[in-house]
């Protein structure tokens, strides 16, 4: 599993949807997890997800399952 190292020397990405206006969140891929945080605050908090859950949000996108 990742640690607070891990987080600290990711390589963030952002989405290529991105508007550029500084609202997006931003991914890294970590030894066994996958994190993301809000990249206007990039010291700020991060969440982890197993690999496995972060598969299935990204499965639940392209189904368009979290629409009002």
């Amino acid at each position: 599993m990742s640690t607070p190292d891990s987080v600290g020397t990711a390589r963030w990405i952002k989405s290529s949807y991105s508007s550029g206006e500084g609202e997006c969140v931003e991914v890294a891929c970590l030894p066994g997890a996958v994190a993301a945080r809000d990249s206007k605050n990039p010291t700020g908090p991060t969440l982890l997800f197993s690999r496995e859950d972060w598969a299935g949000f990204i499965r639940g996108v392209n189904a368009d399952q979290f629409r009002p």
